[in-house]
């Protein structure tokens, strides 16, 4: 179980430098203020749907109560007119809205209070979003900021991934131009010493090449004699 555990915590550490490499922060920040933008257009179309509500529920009223009132009117007239049985019946119709107003005016009151609550959640909400967007520009401006200073100090110092790469090809092209330095330098070294033999001459070895070295010397003695008798004859 010991090693286990330690293999565990390895592969979680070894995840989270991956990880840390891969998330960049901006992003992140971003992510969180746009959800922070829906939940306010949440927040907001809840609070249109309140109001409407409320309005629809008002304009309702308002017209029971002008029914009641021309029901109340209506029961005026019926015992101007000496009809009472007429005005009860008027006056019953009117209770029956009145009634119904006074439930549609305990609902707009509640959306009322509906409306309050939620409007102040909006104006917290607001202004919550417009500080961590600001916060969030302070942010990412400082981290670009950083950013810029790490990849520069890292190009300055060759600590980068991109410098050790290029120091590395760099290092890759030197050794291969000592190799083929060394590679020609033995080539003439062979050749010289008649071991390989010559391109341009092909068909003589090592024994040939002697060979021919020591008549092209002969030619040359035979030359300088006949140099040194011509010029003491012509003395």
């Amino acid at each position: 179980m010991g090693i286990l555990s330690r293999m565990s915590t390895i592969f979680k550490s070894k995840m989270n430098q991956t990880l840390d490499k891969l998330e960049d922060p901006r992003q992140t920040l971003e992510y969180s203020y746009q959800k922070q933008l829906e939940l306010l257009q949440n927040v907001k179309r809840g609070l249109a749907d309140v109001v409407s509500s409320k309005k629809r529920l008002e304009l309702q009223a308002e017209k029971l109560k002008q029914q009641a009132d021309t029901l109340e009117q209506e029961a005026r007239q019926a015992l101007a007119a000496k009809r009472e049985d007429l005005a009860r019946i008027a006056l019953e119709r009117k209770q029956a809205y009145v009634q119904q107003l006074d439930g549609l005016s305990q609902q707009v009151a509640d959306l009322q209070k509906e409306q309050a609550r939620l409007t102040a959640a909006e104006q917290r909400l607001t202004t919550k979003v417009e500080a961590f967007r600001s916060q969030k520009e302070v942010i990412k401006a400082q981290y670009t900021a950083a950013q810029a200073s790490v990849k520069i100090g890292e190009a300055a110092t060759g600590l980068s991934e991109e410098m050790a790469d290029v120091g590395m090809a760099m290092q890759r092209a030197q050794d291969k131009t000592e190799s083929m330095r060394a590679r020609a330098a033995a080539i003439d070294e062979l050749v010289d010493q008649g071991t390989l033999s010559d391109p341009l001459q092909p068909g003589q070895d090592s024994v040939s090449a002697e060979l021919g070295k020591i008549a092209a010397s002969a030619k040359v003695e035979s030359d300088m004699a006949r140099l040194r008798a011509e010029t003491v004859t012509s003395s």
